[in-house]
């Protein structure tokens, strides 16, 4: 995530002591109570593919980077305002509850706060309080704080784990320092280059010298309820004109790079009143003219907030040609209360039968069920199975289903349908709806097809477990890895051997929450394993054309949302920032026809928009009052290059470049196919030119 550059104005706002004063704050701005909302039954969950720039207060410049943590709330005592960090953390050392600002490029800063740690120990162990610095993420940054009510300690948190859900820290130092839960104390770090000096009440106390970081935000971290006012962040003169003159040059640069790519144009606003909706919403040609549809879904989310969704409504539009905004059809009472959900629905676009005409496959009202795609209306019909009576997830007597995709069983093209409960079992129909076999296993969100043999029939992978056409495991390791499976792709991500034509073959890329990032080859065999936090969507595109392959982009959410880190296919990290306020899908987009390909954040103004391999942002979207809750990547125009649909409960807009291409020949990529939509699905853009 990026701030704006700090003007010279504020730059240079001399103190005492030959100071410049970078950033201060009393908190006096946020009115009592908290900075968020608790979301209730629609959970944090919700920002792992939506837009949420925050719940309840624009904290700017500020943010709250766990932001599934509503951990912040203002008050007054003495008649002087505080910021309080008022949760009991039971996961100490995992996860941080964090409140920053500043710039990435501060660097040889000095950051001082009065702090006023409000416990001991908690349930969960450390009772941490104090002031990060050299912040480069939310596991990634140094830390100065009381401990356990004893002692003063310098830390830094490091951002691979070596251990499954055991955070690595590095210890710099510390000192005994028994402290009292009735009074402030002033903490003060000055960094100068490796250098850091802790002080307490103007004591000094730590000194070390590391240059693990040497640059970065700073801010707040508790993990037990702690006071905290007067925040102050400063540095000696010719410190505050070196970072001056470093984000100038960085806005250069960025202004360079953005000036040479098309910018957004908006080529189409769609009304949605009443029946729109979020993150729930498929693609496909419907009505057979040539151009893609969607299909909006609302649901009702039942038994508890994530896992037992019933389709209420579908409505479907046309997005382009000369019906473009028309309604085709509607299923069901539109209710705008409706709109939003935090998993996968069953439902998709597709030609099940193979007639050059789309059907709606769904299941509805505990049925497998088959729409006319052009109308609506009801073709066939078959009941779900039976639920395991020992699954203690699932409430009712039939399986309602989590999410569906077609895969190719039968040698004759995807005309199989999977469908998967939430997390144990999965179906197999074919399509005339017989349901064929059923597989158990840890089925992850969403499953992903490849023939590994060339058979003409595809394997499948589901959970951490290769699956045969016949309904066969070939392996599995679903009793090794300890959390699920979020997104999942198989390529061969390699270049052709220039001699040969020979690639080095596929491998299995997985973002299995907690687990990280898994790399296995064909024959299960682990080839890596990147503790990166919670792994949980990833893309696959030609991010970086100065690199040989395809590189993987992947974004966490739980306890480190927001943060992006690039990979080779080898999953060496290339880069790693803190980039948005949850999760993204990181939608690979073919925006300049060019060969190399960006990937999507959000449609927000700020902290969205397209990003390079460097993880630049460097294509905006215009400040014109356009919604930002979801995002597509579609080629709707037909030219290869991509249009952007954003939307939100009331309006869909659609933007492209503005200006054509001018090539010879444009680049055209082959993505995962429109039938087999999902909110967890990994996005997979191979290379394609035309």
């Amino acid at each position: 995530m990026r701030f704006a550059a700090l003007t010279p104005a504020l730059l240079l706002c001399a103190l005492p002591a030959a100071a410049v004063d970078l950033f201060h704050d009393d908190f006096s701005r946020f009115a009592p109570g908290l900075l968020s909302a608790p979301l209730g039954q629609l959970n944090g969950a919700i920002q792992e593919y939506h837009y949420i720039e925050h719940r309840g207060v624009r904290p700017h410049p500020w943010r709250n980077p766990i932001v599934h943590l509503d951990s912040w709330a203002a008050g007054d005592e003495d008649a002087k305002p505080y910021l309080e960090q008022h949760l009991i953390n039971s996961e100490p050392g995992r996860v941080n509850p964090l409140f920053v600002t500043g710039d990435p490029l501060w660097r040889d800063t000095t950051v001082e706060a009065s702090v006023r740690p409000l416990a001991v120990k908690g349930p969960g162990g450390s009772s941490a309080a104090g002031i990060v610095f050299r912040y480069h993420t939310s596991r990634h940054f140094y830390l100065l704080a009381f401990e356990d009510g004893a002692r003063l300690t310098l830390r830094v948190k490091q951002p691979i784990e070596r251990e499954f859900r055991k955070a690595d820290w590095r210890a710099l130092a510390q000192a005994a320092f028994p402290y009292d839960t009735k009074r402030y104390y002033k903490l003060k770090v000055e960094n100068d280059g490796p250098r850091i000096r802790a002080y307490v009440d103007g004591k000094l106390l730590l000194e070390a010298s590391d240059i693990e970081i040497l640059n970065g935000q700073a801010g707040l971290m508790a993990d037990m309820p702690a006071r905290f006012t007067d925040f102050h962040v400063s540095a000696a003169e010719p410190a505050a004109r070196a970072i001056h003159t470093a984000i100038a040059q960085r806005e250069r640069d960025l202004q360079s790079a953005r000036a040479a790519l098309p910018a957004m144009k908006l080529l189409r606003r769609i009304d949605t009143p009443g029946f729109g909706a979020g993150k729930n919403a498929r693609f496909g040609d419907l009505d057979g003219d040539g151009h893609l549809d969607m299909l909006i879904g609302q649901n009702v989310p039942k038994v508890r907030g994530d896992a037992f969704d019933h389709i209420s409504c579908l409505t479907a539009i046309s997005l382009a040609g000369p019906r473009a905004g028309q309604i085709l059809w509607q299923h069901g009472r539109p209710n705008p209360k409706n709109a939003l959900l935090t998993n996968d629905v069953p439902f998709q676009i597709h030609d099940l039968d193979g007639d050059g005409k789309a059907e709606v496959v769904l299941v509805r009202d505990f049925q497998l069920q088959v729409w006319d795609g052009a109308t609506g209306k009801l073709k066939q019909k078959s009941w779900m199975p039976d639920a395991a009576p020992d699954n203690k997830e699932t409430p009712y007597a039939i399986n309602n289903g989590d999410s569906l995709a077609f895969f190719n069983f039968s040698g004759k093209g995807p005309r199989d349908i999977l469908i998967k409960d939430r997390y144990r079992w999965f179906f197999v129909f074919d399509q005339d709806l017989k349901l064929r076999w059923t597989g158990e296993g840890q089925t992850g969100h969403y499953p992903y097809p490849y023939d590994f043999d060339n058979d003409g029939k595809q394997e499948f992978m589901i959970g951490y477990s290769l699956w045969d056409a016949a309904g066969k495991p070939r392996w599995s390791l679903d009793k090794q890895m300890r959390d699920h499976s979020d997104a999942i792709s198989i390529a061969d991500l390699s270049d052709a051997n220039p001699t040969t034509g020979a690639k080095a073959g596929p491998r299995i890329y997985i973002t299995g929450s907690d687990e990280g990032f898994v790399v296995l080859e064909p024959d299960g065999r682990e080839f890596a394993h990147v503790r990166l936090g919670h792994a949980q969507t990833q893309s696959i595109g030609k991010y970086r054309p100065d690199l040989p392959g395809l590189q993987i982009m992947i974004a966490n959410f739980w306890r480190s949302p927001g943060i992006v880190t690039l990979f080779d296919r080898d999953a060496r990290i290339l880069a790693q920032e803190e980039l948005t306020p949850g999760s993204t899908h990181l939608e690979p987009v073919n925006w300049t026809g060019d060969g190399r390909e960006f990937a999507l954040l959000s449609a927000n103004i700020r902290e969205g928009g397209l990003i390079d391999g460097q993880l630049r942002r460097v294509v905006t979207f215009p400040d014109d009052g356009h919604p930002d809750l979801a995002s597509q990547v579609l080629d709707l125009e037909g030219d290869a290059r991509d249009e952007i649909l954003v939307w939100d409960q009331h309006s869909i807009w659609i933007y492209t470049q503005d200006t054509p291409f001018t090539g010879t020949r444009i680049y055209a990529p082959r993505r995962n196919p429109h039938h087999n939509g999902s909110n967890y699905r990994a996005t997979v853009s191979m290379p394609g030119w035309k």
